[in-house]
């Protein structure tokens, strides 16, 4: 129920220190910090949006936070991450999100789910929570985290990052709000829009987006503002601006009334990234190439489909670079020709997505070729670990 019920709740003396700037605004004040102490709030995902969103949650004085992540900490997750510290890398993400949350306040109690969010526990896991906020990456999950909130009636505080742009928004904060399928009524295509891993993001863009989820959770929490619910607040890093577009539900919504199989819904299979594009078309692994090159190479082109400031970072010896949209737009297929005449082509980029799609828009001009698997990660972690990972 919201906003939370706090007969019972008190503030001992070091919450109140703790709290004061709250407890001095008139729209927050003594009831509204009870509020939030009796709140409980579930965090799907504790990446570049879970890490904020957790940060201020916690220093906020939300009694409850749940967690949901099975990922373990990287080293390129600290460009953005900012709940994980250099001392957790090849740790668990929530373990290391907890003891954060608990320096900030000791108050907060914090529950630790490591497994993937999934049809089966969903339910389970949302039910004893007041509010949920997406923190997630991928399509499956953003479908099944509204599907589910539908179903138990749960608010969903919901953002999105990709290189320099965000969006955010509060989904299903009653019967008549709009929710994710209003906005996406369909997934799109598999490998339509790339990941953060091989698109890119500035660090401090998830920050924003994060804050203002943070924010409407808060808001929707202590009954204070006016929040996004029926607004898809869009922002954009590199021109500082910020714009809204109205959000309504659609007539033609379906009724969700279970959950389903949301790998297949949006035509991912479970797949990882890159491998539903790269089972479209011949591979061979990176022990593979390796072979090829260590021998005569007079009769093979190795083409890398990466962006320029990618091939900066590391490159595989003797690999010629052309950008998959150079590719997929026809303005560098006369000169794949002409590199590959009578010769073998293999192509990589850095997971073997990219390196599939490129072969797939070749072969349409009569250009076939050899993915190879795994891309320059692999190659890094198989064959040569000299070669930069990123």
């Amino acid at each position: 129920m919201l906003p939370p019920d706090t007969s019972g709740i008190q503030l001992s003396p070091d919450e109140i220190a703790r709290f004061s700037r709250h407890l001095i605004l008139p729209e927050v004040g003594m009831e509204g910090q009870k509020r939030l102490k009796a709140a409980s709030v579930l965090c799907v995902g504790t990446g570049g949006l879970g890490s904020p969103l957790l940060l201020y949650l916690a220093a906020a004085g939300v009694g409850r936070l749940g967690i949901v992540d099975f990922d373990v900490v990287d080293h390129s997750n600290l460009q953005r991450q900012v709940i994980h510290g250099t001392s957790w890398v090849g740790k668990p993400k929530i373990e290391s999100a907890r003891a954060r949350i608990l320096e900030i306040n000791p108050h907060c109690q914090v529950d630790l789910y490591d497994t993937a969010l999934s049809s089966e526990n969903a339910l389970e896991i949302i039910r004893p929570y007041d509010i949920v906020c997406d923190g997630t990456d991928n399509f499956p999950t953003r479908y099944l985290v509204n599907d589910a909130c539908v179903l138990l009636g749960k608010p969903n505080v919901y953002g999105s990052i990709f290189r320099f742009e965000g969006q955010a928004t509060v989904f299903n904060l009653d019967a008549a709000s709009p929710n994710y399928r209003d906005l996406f009524p369909e997934p799109p295509p598999p490998g339509m829009v790339p990941s953060c891993a091989e698109g890119g993001v500035v660090g401090v863009l998830p920050g924003i987006i994060g804050v203002i989820q943070a924010t409407e959770a808060v808001k929707i929490i202590t009954g204070i503002g006016t929040t996004l619910s029926g607004r898809l607040l869009l922002f954009d890093a590199l021109g500082m601006k910020f714009r809204e577009l109205k959000l309504r539900p659609s007539p033609e919504r379906p009724v969700i009334d279970r959950l389903i199989d949301y790998q297949q819904f949006c035509g991912v299979g479970g797949t990882a990234p890159g491998q539903e594009e790269a089972g479209a078309v011949e591979s061979i692994s990176v022990v593979e190439l390796k072979a090829l090159l260590d021998g005569d190479r007079s009769g093979l082109v190795l083409l890398d489909v990466r962006n320029p400031p990618e091939a900066e970072i590391a490159a595989i010896p003797g690999a010629v670079l052309v950008p998959l949209d150079q590719i997929e737009s026809g303005e560098a297929i006369e000169r794949v020709r002409q590199l590959v005449a009578g010769k073998r082509l293999l192509v990589h980029c850095k997971l073997g997505g990219r390196s599939a799609k490129a072969l797939i828009a070749l072969k349409r001009h009569g250009i076939d070729g050899t993915n190879v698997a795994g891309g320059i990660n692999a190659w890094s972690e198989e064959v040569d670990p000299g070669v930069a990972r990123y």
